[in-house]
């Protein structure tokens, strides 16, 4: 009987001791392999009933969601800085309209950039938007303002589109104060480090007035 016990001890050990080398060997060779090493947690739990496939699946549900808030935050952070970026840049734009600063207004254009004003054609070259601006700021009683409502940024991060409204009043031809409102869209381009404007349009809220009559 006491030799039957210590065969049996002896074979416990050894069946022990070759589990854990073949795990070992193969741990060697697949520890890049997540599968494998998922599998072999399984095969443990139900050769030692000890629990460990419940437990590792937990801990890596864990992980893996704690890993994915994080980086959730981080790119959300990413993007809210931003979207407060290019709207502090056109606030500051139409601060300069309002001032009527022709340099500083058109200095936010790209070298390439559209310009689409209403009811006219668009401006392409950086002496057709200077023109279009420049009769604006000129005319008589203009007061121009405008303010983002909505910032979307392109997962590459290096383009946006703005859209929001504006304020504009400015003389008719008997001197008369005309107020005007409406909306606007912008694309703005990052260029290196410096965000600025490729793409801008704007239109009336306004009904279009009706045609004298002859």
């Amino acid at each position: 009987m006491r030799r039957f016990r210590q065969k049996c001890r002896s074979r416990s050990r050894n069946e022990t001791t070759g589990l854990t080398g073949f795990y070992l060997i193969g741990f060697r060779q697949n520890r890049a392999n997540p599968v494998w090493i998922n599998q072999v947690w399984k095969n443990i739990d139900a050769t030692l009933n000890s629990g460990l496939d419940k437990a590792m699946k937990t801990k890596t549900l864990v992980v893996t969601f704690t890993l994915g808030v994080a980086a959730a935050a981080v790119c959300w952070a990413a993007d809210t800085k931003v979207e407060q970026a290019l709207r502090d840049l056109d606030a500051q734009w139409s601060a300069a309209a309002t001032a009527k600063d022709l340099d500083k207004t058109v200095s936010y254009y790209s070298t390439d950039a559209i310009v689409m004003p209403p009811n006219a054609s668009p401006a392409t070259t950086k002496d057709a938007i200077r023109k279009v601006w420049g009769d604006l700021l000129a005319s008589p009683g203009v007061a121009i303002s405008w303010k983002t409502t909505k910032v979307e940024v392109a997962k590459s991060g290096d383009m946006a589109c703005l859209s929001g409204t504006y304020e504009l009043t400015m003389n008719d031809a008997s001197g008369k104060p005309v107020n005007d409102h409406g909306k606007y869209c912008e694309v703005w381009e990052k260029r290196g480090e410096t965000w600025k404007v490729g793409t801008d349009i704007w239109n009336s809220d306004l009904p279009v007035a009706p045609a004298e009559k002859k």
